[in-house]
């Protein structure tokens, strides 16, 4: 929330709240129906988590001076996230909290996923741990030469200009590339006044997401831009390694598009 209320200062954007409640939903497997009044019970409780939650939304955008307006969605518990797609899907970036994987958090896993994958909306994800911030003083980008790399670059393009230091990082494997690698990336991004660094390094013994993350932690790199990667099977999605490894580990915020 914090995050985006900054952004939204930082480039005279709008934004919009968005707290989802939950219509419970028993397991098809129980015998014993649930009694009429628990499962009201639940629901209301979701009704007033997620008006609390708005409600400290509009207090902290109404002390920041932000333009915003705020939304309620209403969801089946363990359902698709059809309807809050939905709303996001006409808007030009979504701002989503990192989910717990320790703590078991499915239900922000589906969130962030359906948001990648589905929405046709960049994503940028803020980590859990520490306090969250919006700094953008120096942003990496993540270069594989993929589309998805493409798209991110495109959609992170007006906080990419907010940054005073870009550094495109690539990965070496030991692939065999002929020319100067990322050059090409390089003067894309500098015909759109943007002034990159170079960086190749190297990763092997240990995985793409762990050599981008030393990155990150070695260089004082503030926010992350990558292409968002996965496979699709039969509506559910199997996240490539690298995404997986950013996703369950990233420590500043970071901005995917797929």
């Amino acid at each position: 929330m914090s995050v985006a209320i900054d952004l939204a200062l930082k480039t005279e954007a709008h934004v919009t709240g968005m707290a989802l409640a939950y219509n419970p939903v028993m397991p098809g497997y129980l015998i014993a129906p649930m009694p009429a009044d628990y499962l009201e019970q639940a629901r209301k409780q979701s009704q007033d988590d997620a008006k609390a939650a708005l409600t400290e939304f509009e207090g902290a955008a109404g002390r920041n001076g932000v333009r915003y307006e705020s939304r309620m969605v209403q969801m089946a518990g363990g359902g698709a996230a059809d309807p809050f797609i939905a709303q996001c899907r006409l808007s030009d970036l979504i701002v989503i909290g990192q989910y717990d994987s320790e703590r078991g958090d499915a239900i922000g896993e589906v969130l962030i996923e359906a948001a990648l994958f589905d929405s046709g909306v960049p994503i940028m994800i803020v980590p859990y741990a520490g306090k969250p911030k919006l700094a953008v003083d120096h942003m990496m980008v993540a270069w594989d030469g993929s589309a998805t790399a493409v798209r991110a670059i495109r959609s992170a393009m007006p906080l990419l200009k907010l940054a005073k230091k870009i550094t495109v990082v690539m990965v070496d494997r030991g692939q065999i590339k002929s020319g100067e690698p990322g050059a090409e990336v390089a003067t894309y991004m500098s015909r759109h006044g943007l002034n990159v660094t170079l960086e190749t390094i190297s990763s092997p013994e240990t995985s793409v997401s762990d050599a981008l993350l030393n990155f990150v932690s070695d260089n004082g790199v503030d926010m992350v831009v990558m292409g968002g990667y996965g496979h699709s099977r039969m509506r559910e999605f199997v996240l490539g390694g690298a995404t997986y490894g950013m996703l369950k580990s990233m420590t500043v915020p970071v901005v995917m598009a797929h």
